[in-house]
């Protein structure tokens, strides 16, 4: 039997991200091409350009709403589980359990099968689908909390830290920093299973995100603006971009209580740094344990590393007996989780 070739010889980095060479195409490149297959929605891996697109239908939807109908010259939308042949290879995609319609990508090449994860997270989320574990004999992983020190515990805890707050302090708005596409809807539908009824306030900036899960069929319940109220919303949850925790726009409330909501929360420096009272450790990446185990689940033989801290993932699959490489794709952003 014929050896298959070496992965690099058709998959490899290059000037503008992850060039698939029989297919023609890049996964989630920093700069304009031809063609490009876009994993999710978030800014630092799909962004305008693109001669033509390749998405599920809810990252093509929402890369529209963010970046405008014209964001690329074409686009082609590829249900979770379809396969569609692209020059000389078989691609589909599977849910990555990120955000809303995020997905990993899957190769078939003369016999070889690669994943690319995109970014991706193991715990239960009421606003995407599931993580699906895919066989493969290559896995290229994202890296965004590949250290020993990140190990997210159920969200739940968090929430119910939150709710502790407002009980102790129901004279104070609770303002708490979201990335505006997938943490703030989960974090309203997180607070929703927990019991919380009331309404949970928004930032001027999260609508339109959030109006589009609502739309997709997700329950959220009451979710007004901010500009809605004529109050100071003492005792009440307002949800902002990071940036608004702090500036003149927070004024406006009652004894304004900071929190945020980001795996970086694990470390208290950055806590401290950005004056956040109350910290929450919610993130939409697999920590440490999550990583390695999403590492053997899928069985490959080769595992690449990518956005984030790829240097001590790589050795702990050296460790493994796994062959493994950092990718140093350029244009990733670490800090907007």
């Amino acid at each position: 039997m014929p050896r298959s070739p070496p992965f690099e010889s058709w998959l490899r980095p290059d000037a503008s991200g992850l060039h698939c060479l029989p297919g023609g195409f890049h996964v989630d490149p920093h700069a304009p091409v031809d063609r490009a297959i876009i994993t999710h929605g978030h800014s630092d891996h799909a962004r305008p350009g693109h001669g033509a697109v390749l998405a599920t239908p809810d990252t093509i939807a929402i890369m529209k709403l963010r970046l405008g109908a014209g964001a690329a010259g074409s686009f082609q939308s590829l249900a979770y589980g379809e396969t569609l042949q692209i020059g000389g290879v078989t691609v589909s995609l599977r849910p990555s359990g990120h955000i809303l319609g995020a997905a990993q990508l899957v190769i078939d090449h003369q016999g070889q099968r690669a994943v690319i994860s995109g970014d991706y997270k193991r715990q239960p989320d009421p606003t995407c689908d599931a993580f699906e574990v895919v066989p493969c004999d290559l896995f290229v992983t994202e890296a965004t909390f590949a250290l020993p020190v990140f190990r997210h515990e159920p969200p739940e805890g968090e929430v119910a830290k939150l709710l502790a707050s407002l009980r102790i302090f129901p004279e104070r708005t609770h303002l708490v920093g979201v990335y505006g596409l997938g943490k703030c809807q989960r974090l309203v539908a997180l607070l929703r299973q927990a019991g919380y009824d009331r309404p949970v306030w928004l930032h001027g900036a999260l609508r339109n995100m959030t109006d589009y899960y609502v739309r997709r069929g997700i329950d959220l319940g009451p979710v007004p603006s901010v500009t809605e109220s004529k109050d100071s919303l003492a005792g009440e949850i307002v949800l902002c971009p990071p940036s608004s925790v702090a500036d003149r726009w927070s004024q406006r409330f009652a004894e304004p209580l900071a929190g945020f909501a980001s795996g970086w929360m694990r470390i208290r420096g950055r806590a401290r740094q950005r004056g956040v009272e109350l910290p929450l450790v919610i993130s939409d990446h697999a920590g440490w344990p999550e990583l390695l185990q999403t590492i053997r689940e899928t069985g490959a033989g080769e595992i690449w590393v990518t956005h984030g801290r790829e240097e001590a993932l790589v050795h702990a699959v050296t460790q493994m007996g796994l062959k493994a490489r950092a990718l140093a794709l350029v244009g990733r952003e670490d800090d907007a989780e």
